[in-house]
């Protein structure tokens, strides 16, 4: 393919730039023009993310050659024009501008344009040229348009422009050399002779008090010089699909279909490598144990390092999954309509149909749902999914209502599904009811009905969707991984601390197992039979160990923790062994199952090898006065507290990433403690008016 090249302007510090050993390249586009697609091809895994310094805004930096020099990449967010309209916008033009501390101004910009519908484009490019910064307009996706029979003169285009028009299809690496060879004698700027730049165009010629009539003008001028279509376009399959998937009820009923086989996936398939990682760590753990020596060290690093990376490695495939399918729905056009049609719902709380994906995703797990809230253009929209999201019953939650339901109806499995469902519903309501809250009180404003250009249907990059999944995972498992590691190392630390002698109960146990064992051996040199003898003195090792346990965690730090606030949980139905699940379950909401199982005199497995026995010893636990801890009330009392309460750190460390800000996961913890303990305390005081006590 022959190229036209035209001649660029200088920048004023050329010189400068020539002694710089990375030459700095944005790509800039408003969304769905395929420019990530385009940073992918240059740089492939190549890159990383990160926030724009003192923004929740993200960047993707990648590097590449060129030309025998090292080039970085940035992609930015997705931008129309440089009047900013959102802080996605307004972040991308200041850094296209250099005004940005520590983020570096680039030395050029390629723009994305689609070329099935160029014009939109132009704006930007016409500001762009206009900043003494070299530009290149990639124009992607020319198959579709050659598909409708739309030919585009790019190098008439470029002479209107005043800048190289590369034609592309960056799905399939059609083009990019080009784009690559335009790059090239792009990254040395003496090889050029300044030429000045295009007229500007942010007059008014008419009113003279319109910014954008002109330029808008200029673009239909210079679109019907270089582009060349169809008198009449034919109806496109795209606007008879349309019909259907935007329709009110077909629309609906096609979105749900699609988020169901998602989050089937999500569900069934993550369970087989969730599991695989489980039985990784556990057999890491396992051989760690065997070759270090019993003692903190080896606790340290079976029970704190190994369990707490296992805790949130295990999470790893449902958030690859989600993206995964995520990424093909909006490369492929559909996600923009599916937010069409769940925008007509969601207004009516206060939110865009937008944030109908993450709250949904919270249902497997509140951190990828957090994470995925980036679908949210509004920032203070984002901010209520994010607030809202851990309200939604994820997998964590799954063994505590197991539990609560085994014990409140062992032999009814249609009650305990009931319950179950009850569960569920009651966090759906408690996310809607407190979105619309916040919209009426801290975070005030409607949301804007939503205006947004869909794209056309295409065929999804395979390639695209597993580096932006890659992209995500890394992510997590960088920034979130190692917050969550240093919370789980203090957690055990609370829960080892400060060491406490075996309870006297433990070492009488421990003496007259040891008597019995030697009798056994001499029974066992008279040749008498000593197989029972045997056995009874395992079984008294065994209740000392879980007495030792016991007794070790409530003197621990987490142990006095839980004392100092029974008197604060005790008004819900809980006695100080409950506050020690609820202070450990802080790492995450499933381990107060291993904790009441130590707590009430159980060992580790019994939650696991032997259900029954934790329910049943736990059905039969008493308070100081002899009545029983897990009546009715409580146990619904601690249903509701676990569908409310926050409960979760990780999602912590999340949501402090995604906002930049500690301030919004503090008020996040604050509100739903206190939601979940007010509706706690309504539900004991309740069921025990009824009979429950």
């Amino acid at each position: 393919m022959s190229m036209h090249t035209q001649d660029l302007p200088l920048h004023p510090d050329a010189n400068a730039k020539r002694a710089k050993e990375t030459f700095t390249i944005a790509l800039a586009g408003s969304p769905n023009t395929g420019k990530t697609s385009l940073f992918n091809a240059l740089t492939g895994l190549r890159a990383q993310t990160a926030n724009f310094p003192g923004t929740t805004v993200e960047r993707r930096v990648g590097r590449t050659r060129i030309a025998d020099r090292d080039v970085s990449m940035v992609d930015l967010p997705g931008l129309y024009s440089m009047y900013a309209a959102t802080a996605e916008e307004r972040v991308a033009c200041d850094a296209i501008l250099g005004k940005i501390e520590g983020v570096e101004k680039p030395d050029a910009v390629v723009v994305i344009a689609d070329a099935d519908n160029i014009q939109r484009s132009l704006f930007l490019v016409s500001q762009l040229t206009e900043h003494s910064i070299p530009v290149v307009v990639a124009l992607n996706m020319i198959d579709v348009a050659e598909r409708h029979g739309i030919h585009v003169d790019h190098v008439a285009l470029g002479e209107e422009l005043g800048c190289p028009v590369v034609p592309l299809v960056a799905r399939t690496g059609r083009g990019v050399d080009d784009l690559r060879a335009e790059l090239a004698r792009i990254v040395h700027p003496e090889a050029f002779e300044p030429r000045p730049a295009p007229p500007p165009r942010s007059t008014c010629d008419t009113c003279g008090a319109c910014p954008f009539q002109s330029r808008y003008s200029w673009s239909d001028e210079v679109v019907a010089r270089c582009v060349t279509s169809p008198r009449v376009a034919p109806e496109r399959k795209t606007a008879r699909i349309d019909r259907a998937l935007t329709h009110p009820v077909i629309g609906l009923g096609a979105f749900l279909t699609v988020m169901f086989g998602v989050f089937y996936m999500i569900f069934a398939v993550a369970s087989v490598p969730m599991d695989l990682i489980d039985a990784l760590f556990s057999g890491i753990g396992g051989w760690v144990a065997s070759i270090v020596p019993a003692g903190d060290f080896q606790s340290l690093l079976v029970d704190g390092i190994i369990g707490g990376v296992g805790g949130i490695l295990v999470f790893l495939p449902q958030i690859t999954i989600l993206f995964f399918f995520l990424a093909l729905l909006e490369d492929s056009g559909y996600l923009a309509r599916a937010a069409f049609v769940m925008d007509r719902l969601m207004r009516r709380i206060g939110l865009p149909g937008t944030a109908f994906v993450p709250l949904l995703a919270a249902h497997a797990c509140a951190i990828p749902a957090i994470m995925a809230s980036r679908v949210v253009r509004n920032p203070r929209d984002r901010l209520v999914t994010i607030l809202v999201a851990p309200l939604m019953t994820c997998s964590a939650r799954i063994p505590v209502y197991a539990m609560v339901t085994a014990l409140l109806f062992p032999d009814n499995p249609g009650r305990a599904a009931t319950v179950f469902m009850g569960a569920y519903a009651l966090g759906i309501a408690a996310a809607l009811v407190m979105a619309w809250v916040f919209k009426k009180t801290i975070l005030p404003g409607e949301s804007k009905p939503l205006v947004l250009e869909l794209p056309g249907y295409r065929l999804p990059s395979l390639k695209t969707a597993l580096i932006y999944t890659y992209d995500r995972a890394l992510v997590f498992v960088q920034q979130a991984g190692t917050i969550i590691l240093l919370i789980s190392v203090v957690l055990w630390g609370l829960a080892t601390y400060p060491k406490s002698d075996a309870p006297a109960e433990a070492l009488a146990m421990r003496a007259q197992a040891e008597q019995m064992m030697a009798a056994d051996a001499t029974g066992e040199a008279a040749g008498g039979n000593v197989d029972a003898g045997t056995g009874e003195a395992a079984a008294l090792v065994a209740e000392a160990d879980h007495l030792t346990s016991r007794n070790a965690l409530s003197q621990s730090f987490a142990g006095r923790i839980g004392r100092f606030i029974e008197p604060a949980v005790s008004p819900l139905g809980f006695d100080w062994q409950i506050g020690i699940g609820i202070v450990s379950s802080f790492a995450a909401r499933e381990v107060i199952v291993s904790t009441l199982s130590i707590v009430y005199g159980l060992g580790e497995d019994a939650g696991g090898d032997n259900p029954t026995g934790l329910y049943d010893t736990m059905r039969l636990a008493r308070r100081a006065d002899g009545s029983p801890v897990f009546t009715i009330a409580t146990s619904i009392s601690l249903l509701v507290f676990y569908v409310l309460a926050m409960q979760c750190l990780p999602t912590q460390a999340v949501t402090k990433r995604e906002t930049n800000s500690w301030k919004w996961p503090i008020f996040q913890l604050a509100y739903m403690t206190v939601l979940a303990y007010g509706a706690s305390f309504a539900a004991f005081r309740i069921a025990t008016f009824f009979g429950g006590g």
